[in-house]
């Protein structure tokens, strides 16, 4: 297989995958590079994305590293050998490559889970929602490419408007539904368009209302996916420096735990839909 310039986060995660599996059976690049017949230069690049594994490679592989999760290792095959150029890659060398590797994994994730404290979450923003705090940002960014990551946010919503769905469920806090981003109509429109999408069977909305007392489970904005099993979900949390993904088993346990909580704290569907109109009516 060629190598690759630029590996994307999901052919990344494959290379961390089989590099965990080697680690954790306690051999060496060396000795893996043996079981295969190859030099060990090919299994760091195999390791680190650059170079591809074929299916019949990475199964050799996995039953050397003595795996036994055969859940893992056949989701492991289908990340070696897929083939999808998705709709994200006419924006590739137009946006930060963080916002391809996002609409690829929204692609491939079997749900996704959201919470946000102070925004609306991008797959439930409107057009204008998103165009003001897109025009918020410092530095100001061009005309063009403010207009690219408005017509990219708005194609990711694919995933809960198209015709592969996945379920998904939203944590917003009331802060988030109540700042008015862009002005009145823009958040009456915001507001409307939650409601609206809060009626899907496989959309949940949940808002965390101002009222709760002694909350701080988690104070940050994250996103959590999930992928074809377990061991495979990812957390993307942004951060000073860009975005951020968590993909540490131990990690991943965390943010299930931290989700759960805030959703446990949180307005029911029917509740969170009642303050919603409600704060509609104030505008």
């Amino acid at each position: 297989m060629g190598t690759r310039r630029e590996p994307t986060a999901r052919q990344l995660r494959l290379a961390v995958e089989l590099r965990r599996l080697r680690e954790a059976a306690g051999l060496s690049a060396r000795d893996a590079a043996a079981l295969l017949g190859v030099n060990s230069v090919q299994i760091s690049q195999i390791e680190s994305g650059i170079t591809g594994v074929s299916e019949q490679r990475l199964r050799r592989l996995a039953a050397h590293y003595a795996c036994t999760d055969g859940e893992l290792v056949d989701a492991l095959a289908v990340m070696a050998t897929e083939r999808v150029r998705g709709w994200w890659e006419e924006y590739r060398g137009l946006l930060p490559t963080s916002f391809l590797d996002l609409s690829e994994l929204e692609y491939h994730a079997t749900h996704r889970w959201d919470v946000d404290f102070l925004h609306i979450p991008g797959l439930l923003q409107t057009e204008d929602y998103a165009r003001a705090l897109f025009s918020r940002r410092v530095p100001e960014l061009p005309v063009e490419e403010l207009e690219l990551r408005v017509r990219h946010r708005m194609q990711r919503r694919l995933v809960i408007g198209g015709t592969r769905l996945i379920p998904y469920e939203a944590l917003v806090h009331e802060a988030a539904l109540r700042i008015r981003v862009g002005g009145r109509a823009t958040s009456r429109s915001q507001l409307a368009r939650i409601l609206d999408l809060s009626e899907a069977e496989h959309v949940t909305v949940r808002v965390i209302p101002f009222e709760l007392e002694e909350f701080a489970d988690i104070t940050a904005d994250m996103v959590y996916l999930g992928g074809a099993v377990p061991k495979l979900d990812t957390v993307l949390r942004d951060g000073p420096h860009g975005t951020v993904f968590v993909d540490s088993e131990a990690q991943l346990g965390v943010f299930r735990t931290l989700f759960r909580r805030v959703e446990e704290v949180s307005l029911d569907p029917e509740r969170s839909r009642d303050l919603i109109h409600g704060l509609t009516k104030e505008l």
